[in-house]
C-alpha cells in the first residue's frame, strides 16, 4: 500500500547532546503515467489524488480536451509504484500513437524529457480578463493555504497549488513533493468539479517557472500569487498570455510583475467590478 507519509527513527541533535526518535516524512513513488498500454511519463510524485494527477497532467500535455476523453482510469499499485493506467477515445488514441514517447521526470524538474525546444517554451493559452482583486484579498488567500496543508504540516516538505475564489475562500488545495504535480492535480480537482477557474486565483507555494504559467493558462486562470520569486522567462510567458503573475507574497505584501491592472485598493475591487 502506497501511503502519503512516512513515520521513520531518525538521531536529533539539540546543542551538545544527541538523543532519538520518530519524525514523519513525505513518500516520493514513481507514478507512471500510460496511455492505451503505452508508457508516456514516469514522474516522482506523492502517491495521493492520483485521479486528480491523472486528470491534470493529461489536460495540460495536451493528451485530452476534456476528462471525457479518457475512457477509462486505473490506479494500479505495483511493487515499486504506481501505475495511472488510462484508455482513451478512439479519436485521442490516434493523437497518442502519433505523439507517444517516454518521460522520466525528477521532482525538480517539469522539462525533463521534452524532445525540442520549441515545445519546453511553447505559447501558453491566452486567458480572459478575469476579475480584479484587492491586496487584502490576495493576503488573506495566501495566509489561508498553511492551514491546509495537511502533509506538509506533518512533513514540512511538500508544496502546495491552490485555487481561491470571491466570496468562496481556498476552493481546492492539492500537495505533492513537486510542485508541477501539486499544480497538475489541482487542474485535475477543479476540472473533474467543472469549477470555473477564470474568475478566482491560483495561489503556490514555491517559486514560478515558465511551465508553471503554462499550466496556469491552459486552466484558465488569469492570476498567479506565489510565495517565491518567477523566472524571467516565466514573466515575459505571463505578459503574454495575459496573466497577471503575482510573486514575493509575505505577510508584510507582494510584488506584482505582470497585468497590474488586476490589483486594485482594498476598498473598491468588488464595486469596480459591478460598475465596468
Amino acid at each position: 500500500m502506497h501511503l502519503p507519509v512516512r513515520s521513520v527513527d531518525r538521531q536529533v541533535w539539540r546543542e551538545d547532546s544527541a538523543g532519538r526518535g520518530r519524525r514523519t516524512i513525505a513518500e516520493e513513488t514513481a507514478v507512471a503515467l500510460t496511455y492505451n498500454g503505452g508508457t508516456y511519463a514516469v514522474m516522482m510524485a506523492t502517491p495521493q489524488d492520483l485521479e486528480d494527477f491523472a486528470v491534470g497532467f493529461s489536460l495540460n500535455e495536451g493528451i485530452v480536451q476534456s476528462p471525457q476523453d479518457i475512457a477509462s482510469l486505473d490506479i494500479v499499485a505495483l511493487d515499486d509504484g504506481i501505475e495511472l493506467r488510462m484508455w482513451l477515445s478512439p479519436a485521442r488514441a490516434e493523437l497518442i500513437n502519433e505523439r507517444r514517447r517516454q518521460i522520466a521526470g525528477p521532482t525538480g524538474c517539469g522539462l525533463c524529457g521534452i524532445d525540442s525546444i520549441a515545445e519546453a517554451v511553447r505559447p501558453p493559452a491566452i486567458v480572459a480578463k478575469g476579475g480584479r482583486f484587492s491586496q487584502r484579498e490576495v493576503m488573506t488567500a495566501m495566509q489561508g493555504i498553511a492551514p491546509l496543508q495537511q502533509i506538509n504540516i506533518e512533513t514540512r516538505a511538500v508544496h502546495a497549488a491552490a485555487f481561491w475564489a470571491p466570496s468562496r475562500g481556498i476552493v481546492s488545495l492539492r500537495e505533492d513533493v513537486g510542485r508541477h504535480n501539486a499544480l497538475d492535480k489541482l487542474c485535475g480537482a477543479l476540472t473533474l468539479a467543472q469549477v470555473s477557474a477564470g474568475e478566482g486565483m491560483v495561489l503556490l507555494t514555491s517559486r514560478v517557472s515558465v511551465e508553471m504559467v503554462q499550466k496556469t493558462a491552459a486552466l484558465g486562470a488569469a492570476v498567479i500569487v506565489a510565495v517565491s520569486a518567477p523566472t524571467a522567462l516565466a514573466v515575459r510567458m505571463a505578459e503574454a498570455a495575459g496573466i497577471t503573475l503575482i510573486g514575493i507574497a509575505r505577510a508584510d505584501g507582494f510584488e506584482v510583475f505582470t497585468h497590474p491592472e488586476r490589483i486594485v485598493a482594498d476598498v473598491s475591487a468588488r464595486e469596480m467590478d459591478n460598475v465596468a
